[in-house]
């Protein structure tokens, strides 16, 4: 009954933005809070994207999106900037911004850019903070909006109905505003691929990580956004932001498959964009093609290490996304067969893990506690128990190393050390805090650790032929796992 601890592995999969299909109606009201900063990544600070002019990139692809300037540089400045919005690189969007602006200050859009990335994205709430920085955006866009093209003045319109001037408790009326504008936009610009793709987008950031059922029947609202994305697609099969939606919108749905022929091609549109390198493999994870998943996450992260040291940067990308990369480099590797590969990609994700940031995100604390999944996946029971233990104060990944210990114990048929471990595994699975732990939004910790201590509770049991009450402990994980979806 060993084979039954790939439900832990599964948990372990859903924890890393794979198969979410979280119910939130409410998610389009939330902002920003310490205790439920992201999806998948947290805001970026604002500042970091003032400190300098950003550096022009190679490998980001040719899509040009022609806006109003007579200065060709601030032109490539911007269409970069929208280029590293479409890839989730919000820091490195708003430097390109800021930027363009540099050698246009007249360049309307550039100012909407900016109001654009300090906003909510599908992978993050507003940060409230960030308003007076967005409100001075959307006003300068606004004092040269005649500046601009009227497809241009129909986005700055719609983007100053998207925000309010100070924080409020509802922010649902102002993105259903938002979203109506955006509509408007699309049916009087409906050749405008960007104004396409950016309407979709705000249909999905009314209810991120909510479009399917957990059966994978569509959610009211969801058919609308694959529609918008498939007739883009269809004008535009190129188009990098639409292919990026277009996973996320399909990735949780039975038919996952109709994505692959656009996550094929994505990765060779921007191979400088570590994030929509990896992305395909939200399509290949569900369908069952984990070698292409491997390849496209080693390319990820190569493309990300690259990045991060040239460009010495910091926030949100090189805490969040490019661990992201290894993570599922991991989680592929290890479905395909590849153990090594899959145990190396666990290390290089504990690695990356910042002990600083482990507080205040503990998503990051997930990605620290991966080699103890994988090393049970993969049943190096000796190796397990030479592992050092997490400082206690991180009681997830420290619950989780007990979990891994204890399925050691059990295999190695030593029982009084294992139950001494699942002990340790209740006791920090009663702890409330753990309850207002999430990764990424989706899953509380609270949920993780008692899939660990249900499953390990059911080996134990099984191990000692106690196979009645070894199925309901099973069963018990089974329904904490179906909890956290």
């Amino acid at each position: 009954m060993m084979k039954a601890s790939i439900l832990i592995f599964s948990a372990f999969i859903l924890s890393g933005s794979v198969l979410m299909m979280k119910n939130d109606t409410a998610a389009a009201k939330r902002t920003f809070s310490k205790r439920d900063i992201v999806y998948c990544a947290p805001s970026f600070d604002p500042t970091l994207m003032n400190d300098a002019n950003a550096p022009q990139l190679d490998g980001i692809g040719k899509w040009d999106y022609p806006v109003s300037t007579t200065s060709e540089k601030a032109a490539e400045y911007f269409n970069q900037g929208l280029a590293m919005m479409y890839g989730f690189n919000h820091g490195e969007a708003g430097r390109s911004f800021r930027t363009a602006l540099r050698l246009d200050s007249t360049l309307a859009l550039a100012y909407w850019g900016i109001a654009m990335v300090l906003g909510p994205n599908y992978n993050a709430a507003l940060n409230p903070t960030s308003l007076v920085d967005i409100n001075n955006a959307i006003d300068k866009a606004i004092q040269y909006k005649d500046h601009a093209k009227p497809n241009e003045q129909a986005l700055i319109s719609a983007i100053r109905k998207r925000f309010p001037r100070t924080e409020v408790k509802d922010m649902l009326p102002y993105y259903e505003a938002y979203v109506a504008s955006m509509k408007q936009a699309h049916e009087s610009f409906p050749d405008d691929a960007e104004i396409a793709t950016l309407y979709a987008d705000a249909l999905m950031n009314m209810h991120p990580w909510d479009l399917w059922l957990k059966d994978g029947t569509p959610q009211p609202w969801t058919p609308a956004i694959i529609q918008i994305l498939e007739n883009t697609l269809a004008k535009y099969p190129d188009h990098p932001g639409s292919i990026h939606y277009y996973i996320h919108a399909t990735e949780a749905s039975n038919d996952a498959m109709k994505a692959s022929p656009y996550a094929d091609k994505l990765a060779g549109l921007m191979p400088a964009a570590g994030h929509l390198v990896h992305m395909p493999s939200h399509t290949y994870i569900r369908t069952g093609e984990y070698h292409k998943g491997v390849l496209v996450n080693e390319s990820a992260s190569e493309a990300d290490s690259s990045y991060i040291a040239q460009c010495k940067v910091q926030g949100a990308y090189p805490l969040i996304y490019y661990p992201h990369n290894l993570h599922f480099l991991a989680a592929c590797a290890f479905l395909e067969g590849s153990s090594s590969k899959a145990m190396d990609a666990a290390w290089a994700t504990a690695r990356k893990a910042n002990k600083e940031a482990m507080h205040e995100i503990p998503g990051i604390q997930h990605y620290s506690a991966i080699p103890f999944y994988m090393l049970v996946q993969l049943g190096r029971w000796d190796e397990i128990l030479q592992t050092e233990s997490p400082a206690d104060s991180f009681l997830y990944p420290k619950a989780i190393w007990h979990y891994a210990r204890g399925m050691a114990y059990t295999a190695k048929g030593e029982k009084e050390k294992a139950s001494k471990e699942l002990a340790v595994v209740e006791k920090i699975a009663a702890n409330e805090s753990l309850k207002t732990q999430l990764i990424w939004g989706i899953n509380s910790t609270a949920d993780l650790v008692h899939i660990a201590m249900h499953t390990l509770r059911g080996e134990m049991l099984a191990s000692g032929k106690q196979f009645g009450k070894a199925i309901t402990s099973l069963q018990q994980a089974v329904a904490a796992a179906l909890m956290g979806l």
